[in-house]
């Protein structure tokens, strides 16, 4: 009876003009439900210290949805209503009430219920500023972005325009949300915005954002740099992944007096003339021209070879006068490709029996799978490691080092010139030195092992579920699958991979909240921002997607 009492108290409060006036906010408006994840609770990144449950920002809709949803079900369309509803509205009121009072003492510590995530579906995904945005941009720059992939030529549809991003995620300019397993294609490892990152930045941006001059934070890094990379005793700073790439080039050819470098099929080292070299059939060809604008005689000495496939490299060697060999120890630029411990071995002893210097190109995987970069998880070390990204903090950032006698050949030192306006910029020097002491702290590769390992894990068995031939891996904090069966060894065999269904898989990942890399040929990243709960999000979603795509 009191329960009734307080119903028809209730019901006289619910009028349908005050009914009218309410308007859920965003949090929890109703949206249609396909799957669901447990909700975090109010933990602390083992890495960052920072309240997860503030990290989070999710959208999480209770029993309340539907208490709106029954009002507005039951509200009066005529008289002979209105009269009903004198008497409806108070027991219905009474029944929410009761049902209210259960939902308070099942969210009690002792039965330990929780709120669960709402997905929203593609029926509440609109870009519609995003298209405006882009089409706008498709007059002002070449293919309306200022990097290819961004475009998402490779999964079709228009691509999302960022407004912001915070943590393991990202929001574009028309209010969605998404986990995000880009991370700025690698540098935001320790999550989009880093408080600690940011605050080093402000500090050192009050004294300047450019000097052109030596800046003592140069100096902090490299030796940061030096201590932690097993190869690299000199470093050069410069101002993106491409441009240390294309310093290295020209100092292993000063270094040994030779011409021809091999490089690998599908591993990628920047848009320098002599990288983008397509290979032929057979075990190894000479590289020809990839891109209209590249002359014959840049990559005339360019020779290329198959990943994971010593005997190839062997070959190439053999008709002499190569001044390096040149990889990336964990392929991201076709996909994520790993390399056999046997594959970098051997290429080591081969590169030192026919005096050629061996190249990590450590762009992607530097200070991403390892703290000491690929080198030191493989145990492998070569002559020379270009890196990027990661020891940039977010901020543009390049570098390239190796042996003190083969970095003495780079000018003022030696003769081989290389030089940069804004490199050592002290902005990006600052964001690297606090993205390297957080990443040093115990704790941070293991966190990155654990979400990355449970993500991939759970995507791939996801396929196999739902009959999908599929596979993939992850090292650390990188991780990338195949919709083929594996192994994937090498380029080729990643062009057997289906690619109408990655691209389906892309746009449905996409429409539910989850921001993939545009192209099945790129690696993905996680950060020590993500969360168990991310990724069991994530995964839900993966198994709801991977279902529609079985239909």
């Amino acid at each position: 009876m009191l329960a009734v009492s307080a119903g028809a108290l209730v019901g006289v409060a619910l009028s349908p003009s005050a009914l009218s006036m309410y308007t859920a906010p965003t949090a929890v408006r109703v949206q249609p439900v396909t799957a669901r994840a447990a909700m975090p609770s109010m933990g602390r990144s083992p890495v960052m210290g920072a309240p997860i449950g503030a990290q989070m920002g999710e959208q999480v809709q209770y029993e309340d949805a539907r208490i709106a949803s029954a009002f507005q079900a039951a509200q009066p369309q005529s008289p002979a209503t209105n009269v009903l509803a004198m008497f409806a509205v108070p027991f219905l009121a009474a029944l929410f009430y009761k049902l209210g009072q259960s939902s308070v003492k099942t969210s009690q510590p002792e039965t330990k219920a929780s709120p669960q995530w709402n997905m929203a579906t593609a029926t509440a995904f609109s870009t519609a500023k995003s298209d405006a945005i882009f089409e706008e941009a498709k007059t002002l720059m070449p293919g309306g972005v200022s990097s290819p992939v961004r475009a998402f030529k490779s999964v079709g549809g228009n691509p999302v325009v960022f407004d912001r991003v915070k943590g393991a995620y990202a929001w574009d300019v028309d209010g969605n949300q998404y986990i995000d397993y880009v991370g700025t294609w690698g540098p935001a490892i320790c999550g989009h915005a880093n408080d600690e990152v940011l605050d080093y930045v402000k500090q050192t941006m009050d004294k300047g954002t450019s000097f052109g001059a030596p800046c003592a934070l140069e100096n902090e890094l490299a030796k940061m740099v030096i201590d932690a990379v097993p190869s690299v005793e000199m470093v050069r700073f410069t101002n993106s992944g491409t441009e240390a790439c294309m310093g290295m080039l020209r100092l292993v050819r000063a270094y040994t007096k030779r011409e021809k470098i091999i490089k690998f099929e599908g591993c990628y080292h920047g848009h320098g003339d002599a990288f983008l070299v397509q290979a032929g059939s057979g075990v190894a060809t000479l590289g020809l021209p990839d891109s209209p604008g590249v002359p014959s005689a840049a990559t005339k000495s360019t020779l290329c070879a198959t990943y994971n496939d010593l005997d190839s490299v062997k070959a190439l060697l053999e008709t002499g006068d190569v001044a390096a060999i040149i990889l990336e120890p964990v392929v991201g630029n076709s996909g994520f490709i790993p390399p056999t411990k046997e594959f970098l071995v051997g290429l080591r002893e081969l590169s030192t029996e026919y005096g050629a210097l061996l190249v990590f190109d450590e762009v992607m995987t530097g200070f991403r799978i390892a703290y000491g970069c690929a080198q030191s998880h493989f145990g492998v070390t070569p002559d020379v490691t270009t890196m990027g990204k990661v020891i940039g903090g977010g901020l543009p950032v390049g570098a390239y080092g190796g042996r003190k006698d083969i970095m003495e050949m780079v000018a003022p030192a030696g003769p081989m010139y290389q030089a940069g306006t804004l490199s050592g910029n002290p902005l990006a020097m600052a964001a690297g030195i606090k993205t390297m002491e957080i990443l040093k702290r115990p704790g941070s590769y293991e966190h990155l092992e654990k979400v990355t390992k449970r993500l991939i894990d759970g995507i791939i068995a996801a396929g196999k579920k739902h009959g999908h031939a599929i596979s993939g891996g992850n090292i650390s904090g990188m991780f990338g699958f195949f919709f083929t069966d594996g192994p994937v060894t090498c380029f080729a065999d990643a062009t057997k991979a289906d690619a109408e269904k990655f691209k389906k898989w892309h746009r449905m990942m996409l429409e539910r909240g989850v921001y993939l890399a545009p192209s099945m040929y790129e690696a993905g990243f996680t950060s020590l921002a993500h969360t168990e709960e991310d990724i069991d999000k994530t995964i839900a979603i993966a198994d709801e997607v991977m279902g529609l795509l079985a239909k």
